[in-house]
């Protein structure tokens, strides 16, 4: 069985040294970038399964390598680390495709969890639903296989995460579903952290489907969400 890769951009020295002997020790298989500049590189030539990346990294900060990432792969999964606390720099990881978002100091545990928990959905990949590969979501077809948003002219590839939601309000449309129930299914918890990863992906999806009138993802205050196709 092949070892899971993880590209791992840090540039504190001591802690990327500890960080990535215990992967390895956990049998991850681990590339460390301390360079921003030569994470992309690194990237394309590894192909990795996950990718860890530093906030404040010299010459090019990890919210500019996510966003190239994402240009290239959709779906693969990035974790920040970061010493930040700050609310809008958790919204801004998310809103550039961040899976999840780890503060400093931490343990190797929760690296570990978060790792294997970004893992797990990323391995069954899109699937079709009822046989489809696409769905008529109103005016917009929605390739659930490809993670192909089209309509209105314009073709959007979604993220693995944008793409689960979307796909699971479409099969409860019309219905409640609850907030937790949601962040169980997508992101394995209902972390404050993992809820503000919602909120922008609602947010995402709400934008993206903007021009058909008749589609509404509603927020039920207290509650959770209704997606309405009238």
């Amino acid at each position: 069985m092949s070892k899971t890769k993880i590209l791992y951009a840090e540039d504190e020295l001591f802690l990327g040294k500890i960080v990535k002997e215990s992967l390895e020790s956990r049998q991850f298989e681990v590339v460390m970038e301390s360079d921003g500049t030569n994470v992309l590189a690194v990237f394309r030539e590894m192909k990795p399964d996950v990718c860890v990346l530093d906030v404040m990294l010299p010459n090019k900060d990890g919210f500019s390598i996510a966003g190239e990432i994402r240009e290239i792969n959709g779906r693969v999964p990035i974790i920040f680390l970061t010493a930040k606390t700050q609310t809008n720099d958790l919204v801004k990881g998310f809103s550039i495709g961040g899976n999840d978002y780890i503060r400093k100091p931490f343990s190797m545990e929760e690296l570990i969890v978060r790792i294997e928990n970004a893992l797990r959905f990323k391995e069954p990949g899109a699937k079709a639903i009822n046989g489809k590969d696409s769905l008529q979501i109103g005016n917009y077809n929605f390739n659930v296989v490809r993670q192909l948003l089209t309509g209105y002219n314009e073709e959007r590839k979604l993220s693995f995460r944008e793409s689960e939601l979307l796909k699971l309000l479409y099969e409860n449309r019309d219905k409640i579903i609850d907030r937790k129930d949601i962040l169980n299914l997508l992101w394995g918890n209902d972390s404050f952290f993992n809820s503000r990863n919602l909120d922008v992906y609602i947010t995402k999806l709400r934008s993206y489907l903007k021009e058909d009138e008749l589609l509404e993802i509603i927020t039920i205050k207290g509650v959770g969400y209704r997606f309405v196709a009238s």
